[in-house]
């Protein structure tokens, strides 16, 4: 399978505008493209996977074993042309002195030839010893070829092109010049996502075409025909749902909520769910569903809109007063809570949390955590789970909850809710900041189905809007 891994010499180098437009112009050929985003992401995958046309899937060390990793890459890409695996931060940047997490690594795992995406500006003949230190640095890694970025110009560009021939044995892949239409609007946690901007198809069509008109594609193809062939355990499908049938579970897919690895959708599914889709900003009433799912998002960018719609809050409090089951990550905790506050404004919310949200200018919460779970969560696990990986971005905290509630997970790492709890607990509820990874460690997925199935309330048991 020809696949390339797009990194960078450090972070903010434009590889994620570059990738995006290498997945809609190689997809624009013809060509079947699985993008993949390294580490815990979802803004970056939502353009990927709308400029390729399919899903993109996260690999993360932090969630995944090397053998699941592996399995992804070659499951997703089984009926793919290409695969284009977008990095974070630099090539050889990692949590830890030997790089075991770091974009390199994950090279080396998937035997995936690299292309660097340089930032040019302000470079000349200084481009060919980072070059060279790159290639030098560590020699299980492939360095395939490189990518101009931000050039100043024609005559920036012939420079580098030169000083790159005569000093390296690197192709140049293209040279990508310094364009203020080839910027994406960036909030506090990178790119705003694509389903906050109601132009993104047409912003992603001209990215492709600047970057297809500076790329040298047909290089690219070829350089990705070089990868080593990839060994890989066969995906093993979950098994159908449990007795008792199918259930519906309700999920907010909208404009102020669209964090969801599709990877989890599809173990929801394969538990034994049907999605139902829910436009907390339009939707006037709850359909008829047996458990609801609120995944992250930007509900701050959205409050007004979510407070006006005053209907669709009081049915969702009266269903989780009344035992819905229901799952929380981040910015569905926010829309549950009593109230959210951002620069000096205060809307209501649901009301389902004894709490209220507070944005601040600052991380609350960053990075990857370490749960342990409590035994007090509605869904408990079969065998206990002695640590479950996730990671959490939040610049907001949740304030004035009251004392004594209970709590499905203690923070081992990271801040959670506290700092020292997270998934909160309110009748059927479990509220995290925390997102989770159904994966071999943590199948949180199938045990939220089969607790669903096991609570199933009614439909006229939920109450509908006045």
């Amino acid at each position: 399978m020809p696949r390339l891994l797009i990194s960078a010499a450090h972070k903010s180098s434009g590889k994620t505008t570059v990738t995006i437009g290498l997945c809609a112009a190689l997809a624009a050929r013809g060509l079947a493209v699985q993008p993949f985003k390294k580490g815990p992401d979802y803004i970056d995958p939502m353009w990927l996977g709308l400029a390729a046309g399919r899903p993109c899937h996260n690999l993360d060390f932090h969630c995944m074993t090397h053998a699941e990793i592996l399995t992804a890459v070659g499951h997703y890409t089984a009926d793919a042309d290409i695969a284009l695996i977008e990095g974070n931060k630099g090539l050889y940047d990692g949590l830890d002195l030997e790089g075991s997490n770091s974009n390199a690594a994950l090279a080396t795992l998937t035997r995936t030839p690299v292309v660097l995406v340089l930032d040019a500006r302000g470079m000349t003949r200084g481009i060919a010893p980072l070059i060279l230190g790159y290639q030098a640095f560590d020699a299980a890694v492939t360095i395939a070829g490189v990518i101009l970025n931000q050039l100043g110009g024609s005559r920036h560009e012939a420079k580098l092109r030169a000083v790159i021939e005569h000093y390296t044995d690197l192709p140049v892949l293209g040279g990508v010049h310094r364009n203020p239409e080839l910027e994406i609007v960036e909030r506090h946690l990178g790119l705003i996502p694509s389903n906050e901007d109601s132009t993104a198809r047409s912003r992603i069509d001209h990215i492709c075409r600047l970057v297809a008109d500076q790329v040298d594609l047909d290089c690219l193809l070829a350089v990705a025909g070089n990868a080593a062939p990839l060994a890989h355990e066969p995906l093993q499908p979950s098994p159908g749902p449990h007795g008792g049938g199918r259930v519906r579970i309700g999920i907010a897919r909208d404009a102020a909520f669209g964090f969801y690895y599709p990877d989890d959708l599809d173990a929801l599914v394969e538990a034994g769910a049907e999605l139902v889709p829910i436009d907390t900003l339009h939707d006037r009433q709850l359909p008829d569903i047996d458990g609801l799912f609120i995944g992250g998002g930007f509900p701050e960018s959205c409050m007004r809109d979510l407070q006006a719609n005053a209907a669709l809050r009081r049915q969702i409090r009266g269903a989780i007063a009344g035992g819905l089951p229901a799952y929380a990550e981040c910015g569905g905790l926010m829309y549950l809570a009593r109230s959210l506050s951002w620069k000096g404004e205060r809307c209501e919310m649901v009301g389902a949390i004894p709490g209220d949200v507070t944005m601040h200018e600052r991380p609350q919460g960053r990075g990857y955590v370490q749960l342990r779970e409590t035994g007090t969560a509605p869904w408990p696990a079969p065998q206990p789970v002695d640590v479950v990986a996730a990671h959490e971005f939040h610049y907001s905290s949740l304030d004035n909850l009251p004392p004594g509630l209970d709590y499905a997970y203690a923070v081992v790492r990271g801040t959670g809710i506290d700092g020292r709890h997270d998934g909160l607990i309110v009748n059927n509820l479990v509220a995290c900041y925390s997102h989770m990874r159904d994966t071999g460690q943590h199948h949180w997925a199938r045990r939220f189905v089969d607790f669903v199935r096991a609570t199933r309330q009614p439909a006229k048991n939920i109450p509908r809007a006045l």
